[in-house]
């Protein structure tokens, strides 16, 4: 598996009912995405968030199917629209994707550096925790990825509610405006 996200910036004055709009008819033509375990469409609207955001975030079965989207016409649509955006991704530590993924409609993502010379797995330990801990909390979907080129973690929860949750430190709070989910029909 692979987990993947890019995000653009959107300007403050940003009418974000485009991306709201772009979701509703985009979002259904990637429900049978081969080799897609999930997309949700994340956006973050200025007052409730800092800025303007559309984040889309990926979990692929293999890389063929990333590598797929990346070089067809779906990707490019995006970056025409938008900008041609850095594509992160990580290696999954932890993917826990339950029935009930596609009733998501609010998400919770962080990202934090992991220090030189850390103990790693006690740091993969610490994430399943806090991946069992989001699930025991209501979370519809839970990513823990590991991306060992810039020594980060990425934190991804799906919820079908505002989580009650504090936020984490550098965490992000996103609204869902669809989540396609080929295997979960």
């Amino acid at each position: 598996m692979i987990a993947m996200q890019y995000s653009f910036s959107l300007p403050a004055d940003y009418d974000m009912a485009i991306v709201r709009e772009r979701i509703a008819g985009k979002g259904p033509l990637l429900d049978r995405l081969p080799h897609l375990a999930f997309k949700a469409y994340l956006y973050a609207e200025r007052g409730a968030a800092p800025e303007n955001l559309y984040a889309p975030f990926y979990l692929w079965h293999s890389e063929d199917g990333m590598h797929d989207f990346l070089n067809g016409p779906g990707f490019a649509g995006v970056a025409q629209a938008f900008g041609w955006p850095a594509v992160r991704t990580w290696t999954p530590w932890h993917a826990s994707i339950g029935a009930g993924v596609r009733q998501a409609r609010h998400a919770t993502r962080s990202v934090e550096a992991i220090p030189p010379h850390s103990d790693l797995a006690q740091w993969r330990q610490r994430e399943e925790q806090h991946a069992r801990h989001a699930l025991e909390c209501g979370a519809l979907a839970v990513v823990i990825g590991f991306e060992p080129g810039g020594w980060s973690i990425v934190r991804l929860c799906l919820w079908g509610a505002e989580p009650a949750l504090p936020p984490l430190p550098n965490e992000q709070r996103y609204r869902v405006g669809h989540v396609s989910a080929p295997d979960r029909d």
